[in-house]
């Protein structure tokens, strides 16, 4: 549904470029359809499967998309609002199971094109980002390095319990 308004939205003060990110946001959110159902998914939970080093992999190309974004104009609050949706992706999506799910339903790179396109169509004003992008940018290095510790830690885990089952 948000795919629809995203491309059915007004065009009138939206950059023409926002429009070619609209394939990069299906890739990784909607590009997949479970047969005989609406339910649609893209990369996004697919890498997930891949304990923490899939959702870290995701939170980069998200996050690149997001940067692609604020190339065409956005304040401050709209990139808090942004990398917030990117945090509670990478950060629930990285619980095995629940947080694949999480991830066919949140659609975070879908709902942050959204939130750019109503930021255009209201006449947001550009503001000063590069604080806030730093700052964002900072996080989204943290919360990846913390996804791929876990996912260290779930494979030696792992491994250590073949192991024992092994011998």
């Amino acid at each position: 549904m948000m795919q629809r308004k995203i491309m059915q939205s007004e065009k009138h003060n939206i950059p023409d470029g926002i429009h070619h990110l609209d394939s990069l946001t299906r890739l990784m959110d909607s590009q997949f359809r479970i047969p005989g159902t609406n339910i649609r998914f893209g990369l996004d939970p697919i890498l997930g499967l891949v304990p923490g080093f899939g959702e870290g992999a995701a939170l980069l190309i998200s996050g690149g998309i997001s940067l692609a974004m604020l190339r065409h104009g956005a304040n401050g609050m709209l990139v808090l609002r942004m990398i917030g949706n990117l945090a509670l992706d990478a950060l629930v999506g990285s619980i095995p199971i629940l947080g694949d799910l999480f991830d066919v339903a949140y659609k975070a790179n879908r709902r942050n094109l959204a939130l750019l396109i109503r930021f255009h169509e209201r006449g947001g004003k550009k503001g000063p980002v590069w604080p806030y992008l730093l700052g964002a940018a900072l996080l989204i290095l943290l919360i990846f390095i913390a996804l791929m510790i876990l996912g260290i830690v779930i494979i030696a885990w792992v491994l250590e319990a073949i192991g024992e089952r092994l011998s």
